[in-house]
């Protein structure tokens, strides 16, 4: 065996092992968050090492409790879900809706100030949260929306557009500008170019983009908890867990149940549309 032949195939293996190393340090912590949940406290405190316990030990009593509303002595999980998939799913579509005809403008269209302007989208993430978030919670208590789902839903509108608007822009001017033009000299206007034309062709980034804004509302925590803190049935699952996790008498297993529950959408949604992002990627190119 050659010297070169020899690091090609050393290079190989260390390859896999580098990723079998990856993929462990990511899925273990998970797996044994979702072990953790299925177990009962009293056998995890027997064994709290146990990576693969037998079947007869597993119990969805924990994830009972942790859905049950409170008069029936559980955490509200269930609630909080819904306040949250309902806040999470109105930011991001909204967000769509904003975001993609901003990025298509600052990349087709010329205006003064338009790179100023982009800049400004960028210039949000340089200042901490905490900066933000005690003003606008200010002004959204004057206007009457400091303690709403509504209000909450708005202040995610103004997290979530300008990152969303820096990705879709990016994307935006890799599609050759001749696909408009050709467009335009057929008799299409701006708007027809954009709905028939711009967004299908950036539909895999589009998707990406909504399911980062829908993760960032999802998990949020700091404007959910100067919004919300003062109504209980408004809160959302990162106060709720917040709730788990500073109980004094609450067991690991709840805790890793409602881990699993706010975990368990953003899995389950990336999955959804995983594949078709993977299609959607080599789709659509310009024909002469």
């Amino acid at each position: 065996m050659t010297m070169i032949s020899f690091q090609t195939t050393l290079f190989r293996v260390l390859k896999w092992v580098f990723l079998a190393l990856l993929a462990l340090t990511v899925i273990f912590p998970f797996y044994y968050m979702v072990v953790m949940s299925f177990v009962p406290i009293q056998d995890l405190l027997r064994e709290p090492l146990t990576l693969v316990p037998e079947i007869q030990q597993l119990t969805v009593e924990t994830y009972r409790q942790v859905v049950a509303p409170e008069s029936e002595g559980g955490f509200g999980f269930a609630r909080f879900m819904r306040n949250s998939a309902v806040v999470a799913t109105a930011a991001t579509l909204l967000t769509m809706v904003l975001a993609i005809p901003a990025s298509y403008a600052m990349t087709r269209m010329r205006f003064a100030g338009s790179k100023k302007i982009g800049a400004l989208f960028i210039a949000v993430y340089m200042f901490p949260q905490i900066i933000i978030a005690v003003p606008v919670f200010v002004g959204f208590q004057i206007l009457g929306l400091g303690t709403s789902l509504v209000g909450l839903t708005i202040a995610y509108i103004a997290l979530t557009v300008p990152v969303s608007v820096h990705m879709l822009r990016s994307y935006l001017r890799g599609i050759p500008e001749s696909i408009d033009e050709a467009a335009m000299i057929d008799g299409a206007t701006r708007w027809q170019i954009m709905r028939k034309i711009t967004v299908p062709l950036a539909m895999p980034t589009i998707i990406s983009t909504a399911l980062y804004s829908f993760m960032i509302a999802w998990n949020e925590f700091l404007f959910a908890l100067l919004f919300l803190s003062a109504k209980p049935e408004l809160w959302t699952v990162s106060l709720g867990l917040t709730r788990l996790a500073d109980g004094q008498e609450v067991s690991r297993t709840i805790l890793m149940a409602g881990s699993v529950l706010i975990t368990a959408p953003i899995i389950l949604l990336y999955g959804l549309v995983e594949r078709w992002l993977t299609e959607g990627l080599t789709a659509g190119a310009e024909k002469g």
